[in-house]
C-alpha cells in the first residue's frame, strides 16, 4: 500500500465518522392520520418521540391508531433510511462501500 491511499483512506475514515455524527444529530418527522399521530425519529432510527391525537384514543378499537402509529413509525424510518444513504454517498463520494448502504 502506497503513501497516498493511506491517505485517502484516513480521508475517507474521518468523513464516514463525520458523517455519522451527523446522523446522530438528525431529526426526522413523520406524521399519519393528518397529524393525529406525529413519530420524530433520529439518525439512528431511535424514536424520539411520539405523539397521539386523544381523539384517536378509543380503548374499544385501538386498530385505527395502531395503522396510524405504523404508517407514521415506517414513513420516519424510510426518511431516516433515504437521509443516511444520502449522507453516507456525498461521504464516500459516491464509492459503493459494502455493508455501508
Amino acid at each position: 500500500m502506497n503513501l497516498d491511499m493511506i491517505k485517502q483512506a484516513r480521508e475517507l475514515q474521518s468523513k464516514l465518522a463525520h458523517a455519522q455524527k451527523e446522523l446522530k444529530r438528525m431529526q426526522v418527522e413523520a406524521e399519519s392520520g393528518k397529524g393525529a399521530v406525529k413519530v420524530v425519529m433520529n439518525g439512528e432510527q431511535r424514536v424520539l418521540s411520539l405523539k397521539i391525537d386523544p381523539a384517536l384514543v378509543d380503548l374499544s378499537n385501538t386498530k385505527q391508531l395502531e395503522i396510524f402509529l405504523l404508517r407514521a413509525l415506517n414513513d420516519a424510518q424510510e426518511k431516516v433510511a433515504k437521509e443516511a444513504e444520502k449522507r453516507m454517498k456525498e461521504a464516500t463520494g459516491g464509492m459503493k462501500i459494502p455493508g455501508l448502504f
